[in-house]
């Protein structure tokens, strides 16, 4: 029997839902759970030499809610102590659309991160700016809302900035630097925050927000990203170089696709010393 143009269209139709169907239950109930550990360089300019080789797991985006549960965070955590960082960096939205419940459960779940250089934390869009904070604070976990530090290793510095998700404005962002006396490392939840750094000439900045997309569909690529100059992994522009981390939870809908967790543990490199 011949097969009809009808019968061909609905043969492909079944087999493309299929694929959805396949995907969409691949990326639930698999993929966004497979938390992995990505290894990546970050070169700063005049980065000190005490600073070259310092490792630091960056862990963003947890999101914390009735569907990112508490064994995902857990892993995550653990994961990254694995690794002995030297440092640990959380770029923000621990929980989702300000659900207070989650506040003092991810707090918690994030308690035993260690590091002999200690952890920082900033805010993401999602986190309420009284709770979160305070709960992390509570767990030795020191918070940098527009405000910049230095940390000292060996008699060297590296400046420490975080800013808060809403802090976008040159001029801002360039007062809470003024008193910076050494190489900046700029901690930005927004990735679009890279125009600013590079128009300061802040060396580095680590990232998250974007989760890498979430769902990258091949051909197409991250389509929740494309507003992003740098959706995930490394890039640079201008002097600046920026990592954006894929984040380790999921927003609005439970899928990653083509986009797993990652745990980002980055290596400080000297530019001076580590040229492209």
């Amino acid at each position: 029997m011949p097969l009809t143009r009808r019968a061909a269209l609905k043969g492909v139709l079944a087999t493309t839902i299929g694929a959805v169907t396949g995907a969409t239950v691949y990326g639930g109930g698999y993929e966004r759970h497979e938390i992995g550990v990505t290894e990546t360089t970050l070169r700063v300019r005049e980065l000190r030499d005490a600073w070259d080789g310092i490792r630091i797991a960056f862990l963003s985006d947890i999101h914390h809610s009735s569907i990112v549960p508490a064994d995902d965070v857990a892993r995550a955590v653990a994961l990254a102590n694995a690794q002995k960082p030297d440092m640990v960096v959380l770029g923000g939205d621990y929980i989702t659309s300000f659900d207070k419940s989650f506040v003092e459960p991810v707090a918690e779940l994030l308690a035993p991160l260690q590091a002999r250089l200690g952890v920082y934390a900033i805010l993401g869009n999602h986190d309420d700016d009284r709770l979160m904070p305070a709960a992390l604070k509570r767990r030795g976990m020191e918070v940098l809302r527009d405000a910049c530090r230095p940390v000292w290793l060996r008699g060297d510095a590296l400046e420490l900035a975080g800013i808060e998700f809403w802090t976008r404005e040159p001029a801002r962002i360039k007062e809470i630097l003024r008193d910076a006396r050494a190489p900046v490392l700029l901690l930005a939840h927004d990735p679009r925050r890279l125009i600013e750094a590079a128009a300061l000439d802040v060396p580095a900045v680590l990232s998250g927000h974007t989760h890498g997309g979430q769902i990258v569909i091949p051909g197409l690529g991250a389509l929740a990203a494309r507003k992003y100059p740098v959706a995930a992994g490394n890039g640079r522009m201008g002097q600046t170089e920026i990592f954006v981390s894929r984040g380790i939870g999921t927003v609005y809908v439970p899928v990653r696709l083509n986009c797993p967790p990652e745990v980002a543990v980055v290596t400080l490199k000297s530019a001076k010393r580590h040229p492209v």
